[in-house]
Protein backbone atom coordinates (compact mmCIF):
# COMPACT_ATOMS: atom_id res chain seq x y z
CA UNK A 1 0.00 0.00 0.00
CA UNK A 2 1.50 3.25 -0.88
CA UNK A 3 1.37 5.56 2.02
CA UNK A 4 0.57 9.44 2.11
CA UNK A 5 4.83 9.68 3.18
CA UNK A 6 5.32 7.74 -0.09
CA UNK A 7 3.61 9.36 -2.18
CA UNK A 8 5.36 13.35 -0.94
CA UNK A 9 8.53 12.11 -0.83
CA UNK A 10 8.09 10.62 -4.78
CA UNK A 11 6.47 14.21 -5.76
CA UNK A 12 9.48 16.00 -3.85
CA UNK A 13 11.91 13.46 -5.71
CA UNK A 14 10.42 14.59 -9.04
CA UNK A 15 10.64 18.32 -8.60
CA UNK A 16 13.62 18.54 -7.14
CA UNK A 17 17.21 17.77 -8.47
CA UNK A 18 20.05 19.28 -10.13
CA UNK A 19 20.85 20.32 -13.96
CA UNK A 20 23.29 19.27 -15.86
CA UNK A 21 25.23 20.80 -18.65
CA UNK A 22 23.37 24.36 -19.63
CA UNK A 23 23.20 24.56 -23.89
CA UNK A 24 22.41 28.13 -22.93
CA UNK A 25 25.86 29.40 -21.42
CA UNK A 26 27.08 33.10 -22.73
CA UNK A 27 30.22 34.78 -20.66
CA UNK A 28 28.38 38.14 -22.39
CA UNK A 29 25.00 37.77 -21.08
CA UNK A 30 25.06 37.52 -17.45
CA UNK A 31 21.66 36.13 -16.65
CA UNK A 32 22.93 32.79 -18.77
CA UNK A 33 25.24 31.20 -16.11
CA UNK A 34 27.24 28.29 -16.27
CA UNK A 35 24.93 25.48 -14.90
CA UNK A 36 21.76 27.12 -15.83
CA UNK A 37 20.05 30.63 -15.93
CA UNK A 38 20.46 33.44 -13.58
CA UNK A 39 18.20 36.32 -11.47
CA UNK A 40 19.43 39.49 -12.32
CA UNK A 41 19.67 40.65 -8.54
CA UNK A 42 19.18 37.33 -5.96
CA UNK A 43 21.27 34.32 -6.79
CA UNK A 44 21.22 33.40 -3.28
CA UNK A 45 21.12 29.50 -2.24
CA UNK A 46 17.13 28.71 -2.10
CA UNK A 47 16.04 27.49 1.25
CA UNK A 48 15.32 23.45 2.02
CA UNK A 49 11.84 22.71 0.53
CA UNK A 50 12.34 19.31 2.59
CA UNK A 51 12.38 21.54 5.52
CA UNK A 52 9.54 23.31 4.60
CA UNK A 53 7.61 19.83 3.81
CA UNK A 54 8.43 18.39 7.17
CA UNK A 55 7.58 21.72 8.60
CA UNK A 56 4.41 21.78 6.82
CA UNK A 57 3.91 17.29 7.86
CA UNK A 58 4.78 18.13 11.82
CA UNK A 59 2.40 21.27 11.89
CA UNK A 60 -1.31 21.54 12.40
CA UNK A 61 -3.01 24.57 10.49
CA UNK A 62 -6.69 25.79 10.78
CA UNK A 63 -8.97 23.79 8.20
CA UNK A 64 -9.35 26.30 4.91
CA UNK A 65 -11.62 27.40 3.06
CA UNK A 66 -12.55 24.54 0.79
CA UNK A 67 -13.95 26.75 -2.34
CA UNK A 68 -10.96 29.31 -2.50
CA UNK A 69 -11.88 32.46 -4.92
CA UNK A 70 -15.36 32.82 -5.68
CA UNK A 71 -16.42 32.08 -8.75
CA UNK A 72 -19.22 33.32 -11.43
CA UNK A 73 -20.56 32.73 -14.61
CA UNK A 74 -18.80 34.07 -17.70
CA UNK A 75 -20.33 37.29 -18.92
CA UNK A 76 -20.42 35.42 -22.58
CA UNK A 77 -21.65 38.92 -23.99
CA UNK A 78 -18.38 40.44 -22.48
CA UNK A 79 -15.72 38.08 -24.07
CA UNK A 80 -17.51 37.47 -27.23
CA UNK A 81 -17.65 41.09 -28.24
CA UNK A 82 -14.99 42.91 -25.90
CA UNK A 83 -15.55 47.08 -25.90
CA UNK A 84 -11.94 47.90 -25.65
CA UNK A 85 -9.52 45.93 -23.22
CA UNK A 86 -10.92 43.73 -21.13
CA UNK A 87 -9.55 41.03 -18.65
CA UNK A 88 -11.20 38.09 -17.91
CA UNK A 89 -9.58 36.17 -14.72
CA UNK A 90 -10.10 32.08 -15.02
CA UNK A 91 -8.22 31.08 -11.98
CA UNK A 92 -5.21 31.49 -10.95
CA UNK A 93 -2.43 32.85 -13.53
CA UNK A 94 -4.55 32.25 -16.12
CA UNK A 95 -6.28 35.63 -17.45
CA UNK A 96 -8.42 36.04 -20.82
CA UNK A 97 -6.81 39.80 -22.11
CA UNK A 98 -8.01 40.85 -24.94
CA UNK A 99 -7.01 44.03 -26.71
CA UNK A 100 -6.95 45.51 -30.69
CA UNK A 101 -8.90 42.20 -32.04
CA UNK A 102 -6.27 39.89 -30.42
CA UNK A 103 -7.87 37.15 -27.97
CA UNK A 104 -4.88 36.36 -25.21
CA UNK A 105 -4.43 33.76 -23.04
CA UNK A 106 -2.03 34.00 -20.05
CA UNK A 107 -0.63 30.67 -18.33
CA UNK A 108 -3.65 28.65 -19.10
CA UNK A 109 -3.07 26.01 -16.29
CA UNK A 110 -6.75 24.37 -16.41
CA UNK A 111 -6.47 21.16 -15.84
CA UNK A 112 -8.24 19.51 -12.15
CA UNK A 113 -4.07 19.02 -10.62
CA UNK A 114 -0.95 20.97 -11.25
CA UNK A 115 1.17 18.07 -10.97
CA UNK A 116 3.39 15.41 -13.05
CA UNK A 117 0.93 13.00 -11.70
CA UNK A 118 -2.75 12.78 -12.55
CA UNK A 119 -2.75 11.51 -8.50
CA UNK A 120 -0.91 13.78 -6.53
CA UNK A 121 -0.33 17.44 -6.70
CA UNK A 122 -2.24 20.40 -5.65
CA UNK A 123 -6.03 20.13 -6.58
CA UNK A 124 -8.15 22.65 -8.04
CA UNK A 125 -10.34 24.71 -5.25
CA UNK A 126 -13.39 25.12 -7.26
CA UNK A 127 -14.41 24.73 -10.85
CA UNK A 128 -13.23 26.50 -13.84
CA UNK A 129 -15.78 29.78 -14.45
CA UNK A 130 -15.62 28.59 -18.34
CA UNK A 131 -14.58 25.11 -20.05
CA UNK A 132 -11.87 25.62 -22.94
CA UNK A 133 -14.05 24.95 -25.86
CA UNK A 134 -16.77 28.07 -24.86
CA UNK A 135 -13.65 30.34 -24.76
CA UNK A 136 -13.35 32.52 -28.19
CA UNK A 137 -10.49 31.67 -30.57
CA UNK A 138 -7.19 32.22 -28.76
CA UNK A 139 -4.78 33.92 -30.88
CA UNK A 140 -1.74 33.86 -28.58
CA UNK A 141 -1.18 32.28 -25.58
CA UNK A 142 1.98 33.75 -23.29
CA UNK A 143 3.73 31.11 -20.71
CA UNK A 144 6.15 32.47 -17.77
CA UNK A 145 7.87 29.68 -16.75
CA UNK A 146 7.80 25.81 -16.75
CA UNK A 147 6.17 25.06 -13.18
CA UNK A 148 3.04 22.70 -13.59
CA UNK A 149 1.00 25.55 -12.75
CA UNK A 150 1.93 27.61 -15.35
CA UNK A 151 2.69 24.90 -18.20
CA UNK A 152 -0.09 22.35 -18.02
CA UNK A 153 0.60 20.39 -21.55
CA UNK A 154 -2.90 19.16 -21.20
CA UNK A 155 -4.21 22.48 -21.54
CA UNK A 156 -2.13 23.69 -24.46
CA UNK A 157 -2.75 20.44 -26.15
CA UNK A 158 -6.48 21.23 -25.82
CA UNK A 159 -6.33 24.87 -27.04
CA UNK A 160 -3.89 23.67 -30.04
CA UNK A 161 -6.20 21.17 -31.05
CA UNK A 162 -9.33 23.35 -30.85
CA UNK A 163 -7.84 26.55 -33.16
CA UNK A 164 -6.28 23.68 -35.52
CA UNK A 165 -2.60 24.88 -34.75
CA UNK A 166 -3.56 28.73 -35.35
CA UNK A 167 -2.88 29.55 -31.75
CA UNK A 168 0.87 31.25 -31.29
CA UNK A 169 2.43 29.73 -28.36
CA UNK A 170 5.33 32.27 -26.57
CA UNK A 171 7.18 30.81 -24.03
CA UNK A 172 10.68 31.51 -22.06
CA UNK A 173 13.88 30.42 -23.94
CA UNK A 174 14.57 26.48 -23.69
CA UNK A 175 10.41 25.22 -23.47
CA UNK A 176 10.03 25.17 -27.47
CA UNK A 177 11.03 21.35 -27.33
CA UNK A 178 8.89 20.39 -24.66
CA UNK A 179 5.75 21.57 -26.39
CA UNK A 180 6.96 20.24 -29.84
CA UNK A 181 7.12 16.81 -27.97
CA UNK A 182 3.11 17.36 -27.70
CA UNK A 183 2.68 18.44 -31.35
CA UNK A 184 2.77 22.13 -30.76
CA UNK A 185 4.67 23.55 -33.60
CA UNK A 186 3.37 27.00 -33.54
CA UNK A 187 5.87 28.07 -31.35
CA UNK A 188 8.27 31.04 -30.49
CA UNK A 189 11.09 30.65 -27.96
CA UNK A 190 12.60 34.64 -26.19
CA UNK A 191 15.00 35.47 -24.15
CA UNK A 192 14.85 38.73 -21.68
CA UNK A 193 13.80 41.74 -23.54
CA UNK A 194 13.21 40.10 -27.08
CA UNK A 195 9.50 38.97 -28.40
CA UNK A 196 7.36 39.82 -31.54
CA UNK A 197 4.13 41.47 -32.76
CA UNK A 198 0.67 39.39 -33.49
CA UNK A 199 -1.83 41.63 -35.14
CA UNK A 200 -1.93 44.99 -33.58
CA UNK A 201 -0.10 43.74 -30.29
CA UNK A 202 3.56 43.25 -29.25
CA UNK A 203 4.86 41.29 -26.61
CA UNK A 204 8.05 41.30 -25.09
CA UNK A 205 9.66 39.18 -22.40
CA UNK A 206 11.06 40.56 -19.04
CA UNK A 207 13.08 39.79 -16.07
CA UNK A 208 10.96 38.28 -12.79
CA UNK A 209 12.90 36.49 -10.04
CA UNK A 210 11.98 32.84 -9.54
CA UNK A 211 13.39 29.70 -10.94
CA UNK A 212 12.44 26.78 -12.91
CA UNK A 213 12.44 23.08 -13.25
CA UNK A 214 10.32 20.24 -14.14
CA UNK A 215 12.01 17.11 -13.32
CA UNK A 216 15.14 15.47 -11.06
CA UNK A 217 17.99 16.89 -13.97
CA UNK A 218 16.37 20.69 -15.48
CA UNK A 219 16.90 22.86 -12.85
CA UNK A 220 17.12 26.38 -14.00
CA UNK A 221 17.87 25.10 -17.90
CA UNK A 222 14.85 26.78 -18.61
CA UNK A 223 14.06 31.03 -18.34
CA UNK A 224 11.51 32.31 -16.21
CA UNK A 225 10.02 35.90 -16.89
CA UNK A 226 6.90 38.11 -17.33
CA UNK A 227 5.08 39.73 -20.41
CA UNK A 228 4.77 43.37 -21.58
CA UNK A 229 2.49 43.22 -23.96
CA UNK A 230 1.32 46.64 -25.83
CA UNK A 231 -1.32 47.46 -27.82
CA UNK A 232 -2.48 50.44 -30.23
CA UNK A 233 -3.20 52.46 -26.97
CA UNK A 234 -3.04 50.37 -23.94
CA UNK A 235 -0.12 48.44 -22.17
CA UNK A 236 -0.32 45.52 -19.75
CA UNK A 237 2.54 43.69 -17.64
CA UNK A 238 1.65 39.84 -17.28
CA UNK A 239 4.38 39.18 -14.45
CA UNK A 240 4.07 35.46 -13.91
CA UNK A 241 5.94 34.49 -10.90
CA UNK A 242 7.90 36.34 -8.92
CA UNK A 243 10.09 37.35 -5.23
CA UNK A 244 10.04 41.29 -5.50
CA UNK A 245 13.28 42.74 -7.14
CA UNK A 246 14.31 45.80 -8.21
CA UNK A 247 13.51 44.07 -12.16
CA UNK A 248 10.53 46.20 -11.99
CA UNK A 249 11.74 49.62 -12.18
CA UNK A 250 13.96 48.09 -14.62
CA UNK A 251 11.06 46.95 -16.76
CA UNK A 252 9.35 50.57 -16.33
CA UNK A 253 12.51 52.43 -17.28
CA UNK A 254 12.59 50.65 -20.23
CA UNK A 255 9.57 49.36 -21.72
CA UNK A 256 7.11 52.22 -20.14
CA UNK A 257 4.51 52.34 -17.60
CA UNK A 258 1.70 50.09 -17.54
CA UNK A 259 -2.48 50.65 -17.64
CA UNK A 260 -3.11 47.28 -16.25
CA UNK A 261 -0.53 44.91 -14.48
CA UNK A 262 -1.35 41.32 -13.57
CA UNK A 263 0.49 40.59 -10.27
CA UNK A 264 0.61 37.32 -7.98
CA UNK A 265 -1.05 37.93 -4.68
CA UNK A 266 -0.68 34.12 -3.34
CA UNK A 267 1.47 31.25 -2.15
CA UNK A 268 3.79 33.53 0.07
CA UNK A 269 3.97 31.52 3.51
CA UNK A 270 6.23 30.81 5.13
CA UNK A 271 8.23 33.61 4.21
CA UNK A 272 11.58 32.66 5.28
CA UNK A 273 10.80 29.63 2.38
CA UNK A 274 8.91 31.60 -0.24
CA UNK A 275 10.27 35.40 0.06
CA UNK A 276 12.81 34.55 -2.32
CA UNK A 277 10.37 33.25 -5.09
CA UNK A 278 6.93 34.45 -4.42
CA UNK A 279 6.37 37.41 -3.20
CA UNK A 280 3.53 38.40 -1.09
CA UNK A 281 0.45 40.88 -1.32
CA UNK A 282 2.35 44.23 0.54
CA UNK A 283 5.53 43.38 -2.10
CA UNK A 284 2.04 43.38 -4.90
CA UNK A 285 1.47 46.81 -4.02
CA UNK A 286 5.11 48.03 -4.47
CA UNK A 287 5.49 46.05 -7.51
CA UNK A 288 2.06 48.35 -8.73
CA UNK A 289 4.04 51.01 -7.84
CA UNK A 290 7.20 50.77 -9.64
CA UNK A 291 5.57 50.37 -13.03
CA UNK A 292 3.59 52.97 -12.72
CA UNK A 293 0.53 51.17 -13.28
CA UNK A 294 -2.87 52.58 -13.45
CA UNK A 295 -4.69 49.37 -12.46
CA UNK A 296 -3.18 46.04 -11.10
CA UNK A 297 -5.48 42.67 -10.96
CA UNK A 298 -4.43 40.00 -8.46
CA UNK A 299 -3.67 36.61 -9.97
CA UNK A 300 -1.97 33.65 -8.32
CA UNK A 301 -4.21 32.90 -5.19
CA UNK A 302 -7.65 30.78 -4.32
CA UNK A 303 -7.13 28.08 -6.95
CA UNK A 304 -4.26 26.11 -5.97
CA UNK A 305 -3.25 24.81 -2.19
CA UNK A 306 0.65 25.86 -2.90
CA UNK A 307 1.87 27.49 0.19
CA UNK A 308 0.56 27.98 3.93
CA UNK A 309 -1.28 30.72 4.23
CA UNK A 310 -5.09 30.42 4.22
CA UNK A 311 -6.90 30.15 0.64
CA UNK A 312 -8.71 33.36 1.62
CA UNK A 313 -6.24 35.34 3.38
CA UNK A 314 -4.77 37.11 0.28
CA UNK A 315 -7.21 39.47 -0.47
CA UNK A 316 -7.87 40.75 2.62
CA UNK A 317 -3.77 41.01 3.34
CA UNK A 318 -4.01 42.78 -0.04
CA UNK A 319 -6.36 45.57 1.49
CA UNK A 320 -4.23 46.07 4.38
CA UNK A 321 -1.31 46.82 2.03
CA UNK A 322 -3.05 49.27 -0.24
CA UNK A 323 -4.58 51.31 2.81
CA UNK A 324 -0.38 51.40 4.18
CA UNK A 325 0.25 52.55 0.76
CA UNK A 326 -2.61 55.13 0.79
CA UNK A 327 -3.64 53.98 -2.02
CA UNK A 328 -7.57 53.30 -2.93
CA UNK A 329 -8.80 49.57 -3.31
CA UNK A 330 -10.20 50.75 -6.95
CA UNK A 331 -6.37 50.58 -8.45
CA UNK A 332 -5.95 47.15 -7.50
CA UNK A 333 -9.30 45.59 -7.66
CA UNK A 334 -10.36 41.48 -6.44
CA UNK A 335 -11.86 39.65 -9.09
CA UNK A 336 -13.83 37.02 -8.88
CA UNK A 337 -12.85 33.74 -11.15
CA UNK A 338 -14.97 34.30 -14.25
CA UNK A 339 -15.06 38.16 -13.42
CA UNK A 340 -13.86 40.40 -16.55
CA UNK A 341 -12.62 44.03 -15.80
CA UNK A 342 -13.11 46.86 -18.56
CA UNK A 343 -10.53 48.77 -18.31
CA UNK A 344 -12.48 52.07 -19.95
CA UNK A 345 -15.42 51.51 -17.44
CA UNK A 346 -12.84 51.48 -14.52
CA UNK A 347 -11.07 54.64 -15.61
CA UNK A 348 -14.43 55.89 -16.20
CA UNK A 349 -15.53 55.25 -12.86
CA UNK A 350 -12.34 56.51 -11.47
CA UNK A 351 -12.77 59.98 -12.76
Amino acid sequence: MITKLTLLLIYIGVLVGCAGPFKYHDPKIPHRGKDGFLNNYDNSPKESVLKWYWERWTTSFPEDDPVGAPTVAVDMNAINHPAGLAITWLGHSAMLLQMDGVNILTDPSLSERVSPFSFIGPKRYGKLPIEIEHLPAIDVVVISHNHYDHLDLPSLRKLNMLNQGKTRFLVPLGNKELLAKEGIINVAEYDWWTGEKVGAVQFTFAPAQHWTTRTRFDLNQTLWGGWMIKGATRQVYFVGDTGYSPDFRDIRQRLGAVDVALIPIGAYAPRWFMQKQHNNPAEAVLIHQDLGAQFSLPIHWGTFKLSDEPMSEPPVKLKEALQSANLPSTVFPVLNRGETFSFEKASKQGK
